[in-house]
């Protein structure tokens, strides 16, 4: 039986929303010069935004996550997975001012987006989609809460966050709160070598794998390739 994850690979493509990018979230209106700035680059950042999400959900390998940290193959799961990789680039883009802010914003509402577009390509009733669409905002906003104290804290801090939220306190196996630790910890470093002017230009993010051939190396990232536009 084909995984959850691939099917839903198979029948979304989150590439499909690039045309209504310029409609989405309008920069609110603001006064001086560097609000004239950051409208004259929000259509730039919109895409990369894009690009950014598409690299949490597509460049993830959400069944290594599933065999390692032992998740049933289900779409809470791929939620929880997607929802830690989106917390990690907000946690970086929020260090580039406001425009990083703003590209923040942009993410998040692809997140949604594409958790009610999944929903109901796996059938579910309107009404329970809903529901359920409340319930993830608010552990949404509990897990960026909890796992932005963990990040600021020790790995026992982190292991914490990571126990309630992303294995709902249920982990028999320490191994796998130990692993899932180590890979926020090395990420989280992986993404602050990047180059912020990179990341607002085009979005382009990779991850380290779940389990490192060798773990004490963290590889420089490569500088992205882009046009005139930044695109």
């Amino acid at each position: 039986m084909a995984l959850l994850v691939r099917v839903l690979r198979n029948q979304t493509s989150i590439s499909q929303w690039v045309p209504v990018c310029s409609r989405l979230i309008p920069v609110s209106p603001t006064q001086g010069q560097g609000g004239r700035a950051l409208s004259g680059t929000s259509q730039k950042i919109k895409i990369a935004a894009l690009r950014m999400y598409t690299s949490c959900v597509e460049k993830t390998d959400f069944e290594e996550f599933f065999l390692r940290c032992q998740m049933p193959d289900t779409f809470n799961s791929w939620f929880l997975i997607t929802l830690l990789h989106v917390w990690m680039c907000l946690v970086r883009m929020k260090q580039e001012g406001r425009s990083g802010k703003y590209m923040c914003r942009i993410i998040v509402h692809f997140m949604w987006e594409d958790v009610h577009q999944r929903g109901r390509v796996m059938g579910v009733n309107p009404y329970i989609l809903k529901k359920n669409m409340i319930l993830m905002t608010n552990n949404f906003y509990a897990a960026i809460l909890g796992y932005d104290e963990g990040i600021l804290s020790d790995d026992h801090g982190l292991a914490a966050a990571l126990w309630r939220t992303f294995f709902n306190g249920k982990c028999e196996d320490p191994r796998h709160l130990e692993l899932l630790v180590e890979y926020v910890r090395k990420q989280m470093q992986y993404l602050d070598s990047m180059n912020g002017e990179d990341l607002l230009l085009t979005g382009e993010v990779s991850w380290r794998p779940l389990v490192e051939k060798n773990p004490q190396s963290i590889l420089k990232p490569h500088s992205p390739t882009y046009n005139d536009e930044g695109l």
